[in-house]
C-alpha cells in the first residue's frame, strides 16, 4: 500500500506502545517515519528496525516535546533533511495518578508539560512549513479520560481535555491552508500497564465497555491512519473516538 508515498511523517512517542503501532502502520503505507523519543534508545531502534525488515523507511529523532527551543530545532532539521514534513502525530505522554489532595506540584506541572505543552510546542514547530506546503495532517491523542474524567487522573484528564480545545481551534486556523487538524481518543487499550492489572481489576473495566475487550493499539493506529489519508480530507476539528462504546 502506498497512499502516503512521499509523505514524511512525525510521530512524537513513536518507539512503544500505540506511538508504535502508528508509526508501523503509516510506514506500511508508504510514509518516511520519523520515530520520536525522548530515553529509549533501544526501543526506538528496534522499532526502527521492525519497520525497514517490512521494506518501509524509518529513522529516529530524540527530543524532549516537552522543551519549546529544542522541539523548533530537531523538527527543523527533519524539514531540512527531507525537504518538508507532511503529518505529525502528536503521542507522547504520560501519567503521574495519584488522587488530588496528594497531588505534588510536580505530578501535575510534568503531565502538563508533556502532554499538552508537548503538543503546543510540536505543532507550532511544524506550523510555518505545512503553512507553506499548503498541506498537512495533524493528529493529536487525546483519551476517554479527558472527556469524561476518572478519578485519581485530575492532571492527565485536564491535559488530554485541553488537547480536544487545542485541536479545535487549530483546526479552524489552519483550514485556509489545506491543514486538517483531529484528535483520536482511545479508551481502554491494551498495552504493558493494563497486562499488569490484576484480573478481577481487568474484568471490571471489560464488563463496562459495551465491546466487551480492551482496544489493541492496532485499533488506535488504524484510525490514525484513516485520518491522514486522502479519504479524510474534509475531516477536520474531530474527536474520533476508540474506545469501544464505553463513552459516546
Amino acid at each position: 500500500m502506498n497512499k502516503l508515498k512521499d509523505k514524511v511523517a512525525l510521530v512524537t512517542g513513536g518507539s512503544r506502545g500505540i506511538g508504535k503501532s502508528i508509526a508501523k502502520r503509516l510506514a506500511s503505507e508508504g510514509a518516511i517515519v520519523v520515530i520520536n523519543y525522548k530515553q529509549n534508545d533501544s526501543a526506538a531502534n528496534e522499532t526502527k528496525k521492525e519497520i525497514e525488515d517490512a521494506g518501509g523507511q524509518a529513522t529516529i529523532s530524540k527530543f524532549d516535546v516537552s522543551d519549546f527551543d529544542t522541539v523548533h530545532q530537531e523538527i527543523d532539521k527533519i524539514i531540512e533533511k527531507f525537504g518538508g514534513l507532511h503529518i505529525l502525530i502528536n503521542n507522547a505522554g504520560i501519567t503521574q495518578d495519584t488522587l488530588l489532595m496528594r497531588m505534588k506540584e510536580d505530578d501535575w506541572d510534568s503531565v502538563i508539560s508533556i502532554n499538552l505543552k508537548g503538543t503546543f510546542n510540536c505543532t507550532r514547530a511544524v506550523t510555518r512549513n505545512m503553512f507553506k506546503q499548503r498541506e498537512g495532517r495533524i493528529i493529536n491523542l487525546t483519551s476517554v479520560v479527558g472527556e469524561m474524567g476518572n478519578a485519581g487522573q485530575t492532571n492527565y484528564a485536564a491535559s488530554k481535555a485541553g488537547v480536544i480545545g487545542f485541536t479545535k481551534a487549530c483546526a479552524r486556523e489552519m483550514a485556509p491552508r489545506g491543514i486538517t487538524v483531529n484528535a483520536v481518543s482511545p479508551g481502554f487499550i491494551k498495552t504493558d500497564i493494563t497486562d499488569q492489572l490484576p484480573e478481577d481489576l481487568r474484568q471490571d473495566y471489560i464488563s463496562k465497555i459495551p465491546l466487551n475487550r480492551f482496544g489493541t493499539t492496532e485499533d488506535v493506529a488504524g484510525a490514525v491512519a484513516f485520518l491522514t489519508s486522502d479519504d479524510a480530507s474534509y475531516i477536520t476539528g474531530e474527536v474520533f473516538r476508540v474506545n469501544g462504546g464505553i463513552y459516546t
